[in-house]
């Protein structure tokens, strides 16, 4: 099973390193990672997605518990919640024309940021799917020379978590 966990983690030199060795000792595999800054700068949010069974999960979330940088800790997978990625394509097209292109990034909410000698930087903010179904559908009319995925961020609904940041 997929699981997205969010973590507040102490921003010093060496925490992320401690929270990705734990994964790799363990031999747990990290599938996405994200982390930046929250508003107390002293604190980063981390949204890391795995697979795993409960089991495994729990597991996880004890080793997690115990690092003396991890602030806070959720497992976002039981929750009400939002979860995007950003994605940059460089696209070329070779069977369909701009128009097509603009109708496909306009159907998937995207935008093209450059156009320059038939190739086009593309940005999507979306769900993983359907990210996937956007490079599907470009994949008949385009050929992805370049493609940057940001891993996936995750919020709850509603009301805040009781953390800070």
């Amino acid at each position: 099973m997929r699981h997205t966990l969010s973590v507040l983690l102490q921003n010093e030199a060496g925490a992320l390193s401690r929270v990705t060795d734990l994964f790799s000792t363990r031999g747990f595999n990290i599938e996405s990672l994200n982390v930046a800054p929250t508003k107390d700068y002293a604190v980063s949010r981390l949204t890391l997605v795995t697979n795993g069974s409960d089991e495994t999960l729990e597991q996880i979330m004890k080793q997690l518990s115990k690092l003396v940088d991890v602030v806070d800790l959720r497992n976002m997978t039981g929750r009400d919640h939002i979860i995007r990625e950003l994605v940059l394509f460089k696209l070329r097209l070779t069977t369909g024309t701009r128009a097509q292109l603009g109708e496909l990034v306009a159907e998937f909410g995207g935008s093209i940021l450059v156009e320059h000698e038939g190739h086009f930087t593309i940005e999507i903010t979306s769900s993983g799917p359907r990210i996937d179904g956007f490079l599907e559908a470009a994949g008949r009319i385009a050929e992805t020379d370049a493609l940057v995925r940001s891993g996936a961020m995750a919020v709850s609904r509603g009301e805040p978590m009781s953390w800070r940041g």
